[in-house]
């Protein structure tokens, strides 16, 4: 039986002024929608995660998620073309009086179709295998135009020789060479709305970014990144990568999960301008945020300072360096060798567990 009970929600007058707002039926928010001078009442709360549809947007006959860009009809409450199985109740309307009312029951049910869930959201943990570097090059470049980048340069030194002198596996991602989304905010709607996997990740399959996620969660132990200065800071890449890697440090904020156990990272900073303590600092800040631990002396750096604008000398310089080649591949052997130690430790407490376990008759 449908509750008859009804909710005075409005004057007509104040109500039909917006496409989409959000009403509340005591406890419960509900969208309502005015189109054509109908209004139309579904659920407040998108199937998504969650996200709060009386405060989104209407898209023809579709209430759109602020969150996420979930679509439901704005009055039967049924998912977007293509996503029908998906859907939130949707509420009876009537007005009299010059006043809008809305039944507290629902005339549908929700239903949440089944979704594959994204492979970044597999378990995180490690494989067995030798130690694993990856290294993420953030210098921009024109799409074939190539020129010699002095932090790239230090960057494949230092993953060629670890690779060679201590059997490291390592893998390199040029930011570059992605095509990746900038981060459109969702955290700035609400904490919930950034998710692990990152929605836009999720929503777009052409979105590059993953690769990122795959190498900095999944599969790396060590993490060395590097960047040029521009204009006292890192390259604007590498800000277009820590944005949308947000949503790696909220999984803390909301869900006390940690993604990134027993990981290291280190840095490679050079440029023609100075001002290395200031984007190393904020390097730091950033990846300590994210659950990630540092050896001793955690970056290298070069910079001709401030007065210098022979770029081609310092090209040159950081070709010929000795000094700046042995600092690269000594960083990444740091990083590396501390990565090792905590991967390590993890596998000999786990296995004490387990014979722990055995001993006590809880595994066979």
């Amino acid at each position: 039986m449908i509750d008859d009970t009804w909710t005075d929600v409005g004057a007509v007058e104040d109500l039909a002024r917006r496409p989409v707002q959000e009403v509340a039926l005591g406890r419960t928010k509900v969208a309502l929608t005015y189109k054509d001078g109908v209004f139309g009442a579904i659920s407040g709360v998108c199937n998504h995660v969650g996200g709060p549809l009386g405060k989104g947007t209407l898209d023809g006959d579709y209430v759109v998620c602020p969150w996420h860009y979930w679509k439901f009809h704005c009055k039967s409450g049924v998912g977007e073309p293509g996503y029908e199985a998906d859907r939130v109740p949707a509420h009876d309307v009537k007005v009299e009086g010059g006043r809008v009312f809305v039944r507290n029951a629902a005339s549908s049910a929700r239903a949440k179709a089944p979704h594959a869930a994204h492979p970044l959201a597999r378990p995180v943990r490690r494989e067995p295998g030798p130690i694993r570097v990856l290294g993420i090059s953030t210098t921009v470049m024109t799409k074939g135009q190539p020129r010699y980048s002095t932090s790239d340069a230090l960057l494949e030194h230092g993953l060629q020789m670890v690779a060679t002198e201590d059997a490291c596996e390592t893998r390199i991602v040029r930011l570059r060479e992605l095509e990746f989304r900038a981060c459109e905010g969702f955290y700035s709607k609400a904490a919930r709305a950034c998710t692990w996997p990152c929605s836009i990740t999720e929503m777009d399959p052409a979105d590059q970014m993953e690769r990122v996620y795959e190498g900095v969660v999944h599969w790396a132990d060590a993490i060395v990144v590097a960047t040029p200065i521009r204009w006292g800071g890192a390259s604007s890449l590498y800000y277009k990568m820590a944005e949308r890697m947000n949503c790696i440090q909220n999984q803390e904020t909301v869900n006390n999960r940690h993604l990134l156990r027993n990981k290291v990272a280190g840095f490679i900073i050079t440029g023609g301008q100075d001002n290395v303590q200031a984007v190393a600092g904020q390097m730091l800040g950033f990846f300590a945020e994210l659950g990630l631990q540092f050896p001793q002396f955690p970056y290298i750096a070069h910079s001709r300072g401030w007065s210098a604008e022979d770029m081609e000398n310092n090209e040159r310089h950081v070709q010929n360096s000795k000094v700046l080649h042995e600092g690269a591949r000594a960083l990444v052997e740091r990083c590396a060798s501390m990565a090792r130690g905590l991967v390590e430790s993890a596998e000999g407490k786990a296995a004490l567990v387990r014979g722990g376990r055995k001993g006590m008759g809880l595994e066979s």
